[in-house]
């Protein structure tokens, strides 16, 4: 079926975030290309909240309830999707880590390409023009998929959740799952409901000016005031301080939030790689040379331990 359509990605019965924001992308695309948006939810138990999604642009959704589908899994997802997608005109993910890796899996099944970790859509002669960065972020390309059908994943908080009232309608529809070579056996969360980095509007995220692993319990205060999470460079992950799944970078998790507050972080350009879209980046630094200065929107040349406890405090006083 022809058009334009979402692969939607779901976590404990509810919708992701990016989801939302590539339906509501979708849907811009779609009016462009004078097409509907349709999304495809392979999940168990979540047909109630099919309908929902119409609120962000989608006008019908096609809904494969199998006990298959509970957990995410490469192989049920893109066998599933590969026959019910194969004569769509453009597809867009979410550029989370299952919709990179289902994205690729996909493409190759149906002989197309994909755009990865894009920023910008448009669409220019009837098909969709993807922008994205390359080469660490230094350069952003336009890429346009000659093959069908044209594949996307968009990177998380970039697109906006546009609202636009309504609800899709929901077909239920049989899909299989295929010769599945992998089970999920079980599902290990952090503690503490913690924000993904990846969603996350703010983060505050230290590197090797933070001295010891303790020390971050001030990154963590500051980012339970600001309903944030905490992330960290390669060589504060290196040290052991934090785990890998906090790191930021070329090498860790690609991020785009509102406000990105660097604390004791030199600003590698493989850490810039990682957060330098970010809509405003504050930077905190004794080093006046530090390179993270010539990215950040405001700069501020002093010890963290002094300036993130009194910023919390004022903070705190603000309610």
């Amino acid at each position: 079926m022809a058009g334009v359509y979402v692969v939607a990605e779901h976590r404990d019965g509810a919708f992701r975030k990016v989801t939302l924001e590539a339906a509501s992308a979708a849907k811009k695309i779609a009016d462009e290309l004078g097409s509907e948006v349709t999304a495809v939810v392979l999940a168990s138990g979540m047909a109630d909240a099919c309908a929902e999604l119409g609120k962000y642009g989608v006008s019908k959704v096609l809904y494969a309830d199998d006990a298959a589908f509970a957990q995410y899994t490469t192989d049920a997802y893109a066998n599933a999707l590969a026959e019910l997608l194969k004569d769509a005109d453009v597809v867009v993910f979410g550029a989370s880590m299952q919709g990179k890796d289902l994205a690729g899996r996909l493409a190759a099944k149906l002989d197309t390409s994909v755009a990865v970790d894009c920023t910008a859509l448009a669409v220019e002669g009837g098909k969709v023009k993807a922008t994205r960065p390359i080469y660490a972020g230094k350069v952003y390309a336009d890429i346009v998929i000659n093959a069908k059908p044209q594949m996307v994943t968009l990177r998380p908080n970039v697109f906006d959740v546009v609202e636009v009232g309504g609800q899709a309608a929901v077909e239920t529809i049989s899909a299989t799952a295929g010769e599945v070579k992998t089970k999920v056996v079980d599902v290990v969360k952090d503690a503490g409901g913690k924000i993904d980095l990846t969603e996350a509007l703010v983060i505050i995220s230290g590197g090797r000016g933070m001295k010891d692993g303790a020390n971050f319990e001030i990154l963590e205060t500051l980012a339970g005031q600001l309903n944030g999470a905490v992330g960290a460079s390669r060589s504060a992950v290196d040290a052991g301080w934090r785990p890998h799944r906090d790191q930021v970078g070329q090498t860790g998790k690609v991020v785009t939030p509102n406000l990105y507050i660097a604390c004791g972080i030199s600003g590698a350009i493989q850490h810039l790689a990682g957060m330098g879209s970010s809509k405003v980046i504050v930077a905190i630094n004794k080093d006046a040379d530090a390179p993270i200065f010539q990215k950040a929107d405001f700069c501020v040349v002093a010890d963290l331990f002094d300036v993130v406890p009194a910023f919390t405090e004022e903070v705190k006083k603000l309610g």
